[in-house]
């Protein structure tokens, strides 16, 4: 039987559709755009206002003409023989017809008469308006009125006056209206985008500084930081965030590399004295000898469990939450402990509600009540409480004390005030920088102050919780 060939493999990744040109000739095009449709509009809007306009006032002065002859008629004036004097403002036409239809006077040219006299006002009004189309080929249009002539005081022969005036000079307005918006549409529209394309480009190129200068950011040079427009605008306020950016990350590198030369330094002593201490085994072996080899070991896998647990804080996810009593987490510390070189007294006289992973808040309390025990003379006390929406653990002993400039560097890693004790019998350097961590993730704060009556005073702070904890 054959085998089976390989199955298709996976096809080709969709390509991303491209963006069409760079930012400033999108804004380019779009003020291109945006100005061809205002002209578009606004001269569409313009020409045919302007059009109406013209063609009223074209008809206002024509129904003014025939309204003169009308009142002429109605006075019984008309001259005779039928010829009327040219009328004023433009009007090209006026002629008078009877209620039989004849004409009876005209100041002109009565070839277009069959079309003017085709219009009648409506009933019941006496006058009536119109746009005549040209009458021939070569004329043009006219606008044509209609006004009723009752004639004088008892007369029974209504006659009805007509009044047209060529459009020639409307429409040469129009049409010089419609070429001047469009052969001025073109040069607005190329400046619209020319202008857009330099306003963009001004107004992007801190962005290219900023992008030129972020470029340049390596993982040997993360001093460099990008240029500042100044300013309040938005670009302004990139660039701050990117340098802030960049100052967290040049801290953060800072402080892996500093993290990775106090590990490897604490590291290696123990890993020497091991070495050392087995090498002396292996040439005369003794029980003390073994003792001290696996005391250094144990010391190792302490400073290995205190690195692993720092590296799942520093980028794990964040701690599981439920429900916490602050104050029976230290009686549970207490009561787990054997009889202490200094004595331990608790002071929780009620339940203090918090919220987050019990593990992780036993092991903060257990870190600085190890501190404290470390340095205390005589005795240390741990006090549970609630203080302004907050659950408070304090933990007080009556040791040397830490100085005010050391206050907050006694939570950095590795760092020892007392640089001669043996560090065979001290902590590991990563105790405090544990508890402070926790604390953080938690929402919280560890912070050191002076004890009233000497000494050193550890405050662990978390929000309180307005849930009992069910294990209560």
């Amino acid at each position: 039987m054959a085998e089976p060939g390989p199955g298709p493999g996976p096809g080709p990744a969709p390509r991303r559709p491209r963006r069409l040109g760079s930012l400033r000739a999108r804004a380019a095009a779009a003020a291109a755009l945006a100005m061809a449709a205002v002209l578009a509009a606004g001269g569409l809007w313009l020409y045919t206002l302007l059009r109406a306009n013209l063609i009223e006032n074209t008809t206002g002065r024509t129904e003014l003409a025939a309204r003169k002859v009308a009142g002429q008629y109605d006075t019984g004036i008309l001259p005779a023989a039928g010829r009327l004097p040219a009328p004023e403002d433009g009007v090209d036409l006026v002629l008078v017809r009877n209620a039989a239809g004849t004409v009876v006077a005209t100041s002109g040219d009565l070839k277009d008469t069959p079309e003017l006299t085709e219009l009648s006002p409506a009933p019941g009004r006496d006058v009536r308006s119109a746009v005549l189309p040209p009458a021939r080929p070569g004329a043009q249009r006219r606008v044509v009125v209609a006004v009723d002539a009752p004639g004088p005081p008892g007369a029974h022969d209504p006659h009805t006056v007509y009044a047209a005036t060529v459009l020639g000079d409307v429409d040469d307005s129009n049409r010089a209206v419609a070429v001047g918006l469009l052969a001025g549409a073109p040069p607005l529209i190329v400046f619209a985008a020319t202008l857009a394309w330099w306003v963009t480009g001004h107004a992007l190129r801190p962005v290219t500084a900023i992008r030129t200068g972020l470029a340049a950011v390596t993982g040997s040079e993360l001093d460099r930081r990008v240029p500042d427009p100044g300013g309040a605008d938005e670009i302004a306020q990139l660039a701050r965030t990117v340098n802030e950016t960049l100052d967290r990350l040049e801290r953060s590198d800072a402080r892996q590399r500093q993290f990775t030369a106090d590990a490897s330094h604490e590291l290696r002593n123990p890993l020497a004295a091991v070495r050392s201490r087995l090498e002396v085994a292996l040439r005369d072996p003794d029980r003390e000898s073994v003792a001290a080899a696996l005391a250094d070991t144990e010391r190792l896998q302490g400073i290995a469990a205190d690195l692993l647990l720092l590296a799942r804080l520093d980028g794990g996810p964040a701690p599981r939450t439920e429900p916490v009593d602050l104050a029976l987490l230290a009686a549970e510390d207490a009561a787990r402990r054997p009889e202490p070189r200094a004595r331990l007294r608790l002071d929780a006289r009620a339940p203090v509600p918090a919220a987050g992973d019990p593990a992780r808040l036993e092991r903060a309390l257990a870190n600085l009540v190890d501190n404290a025990l470390r340095y205390a003379r005589t005795g240390v006390a741990v006090r549970a409480s609630t203080e302004d929406g907050w659950a408070l653990l304090e933990v007080t002993d009556d040791g040397p004390g830490i100085p005010e400039a050391d206050r907050d560097r006694v939570f950095e890693r590795f760092v020892r005030l007392d640089a001669d004790r043996s560090r065979a019998g001290g902590g590991t350097g990563l105790g405090l920088a544990i508890a402070r961590e926790i604390a953080r993730a938690h929402g919280g704060e560890v912070s050191a102050l002076p004890a009233p009556a000497g000494g050193a005073r550890l405050v662990l702070r978390l929000p309180a919780s307005a849930t009992h904890p069910a294990r209560l």
